[in-house]
């Protein structure tokens, strides 16, 4: 038997889904801050990429707020150890290009890398609002989803012009890194 829309939308195991993927956009966020907030401490020469950042950084709490909204509705919680382990994952990633001498080219790709992970997963989550009956929060989602999308193209616009600013102070000798 093929599961309807209704089906799935009255499904309590599809309902747990999305609660459990919202635990993880959460944690995701969190990762996302941690990492954020590491980078702006030492993009110095770099000052397009800082702005770019330090607005993402707030809006990336406000997206953790709407996320809170969410799971109350639902009686739920973030996920404390999720929250932990991708926190504790963002900061090794953001020390681990630490010693790199291009450390401001690996960020950028890294970080144009994980505004696209972002991507899918709202893209899913809102597959999962529409599944699981929770069309409420699709309007939450997709402005979640629009700040991502925004911050991933102004990353991707900068990979040419921090590379070339990266090689013109590599040139002349200056401090290139960050």
């Amino acid at each position: 038997m093929v599961a309807t829309t209704a089906d799935l939308a009255s499904s309590e195991t599809v309902k747990n889904v999305f609660i459990t993927g919202v635990q993880n956009a959460h944690a995701l966020e969190k990762e996302a801050l941690q990492l954020m907030q590491r980078q702006v401490e030492r993009f110095e020469n770099y000052p397009e990429m800082s702005q770019i950042l330090k607005t993402h950084i707030a809006e990336t709490e406000g997206q953790v707020r709407r996320l809170d909204e969410i799971l109350h509705t639902f009686g739920e919680d973030r996920s404390i150890l999720k929250d932990m382990a991708t926190q504790f994952m963002a900061n090794m990633a953001a020390a681990g290009h630490m010693p790199m001498a291009d450390e401001v080219i690996k960020n950028t790709f890294a970080n144009h890398a994980f505004e696209n992970f972002e991507i899918a997963a709202y893209t899913s989550l809102i597959a999962m609002a529409e599944a699981s009956g929770h069309q409420r929060f699709v309007p939450a989602l997709e402005e979640t989803l629009r700040e991502e999308q925004k911050t991933a193209q102004l990353i991707r616009d900068q990979i040419v012009p921090i590379t070339q600013k990266y090689l013109m102070r590599e040139a002349q000798g200056l401090k290139a890194d960050l």
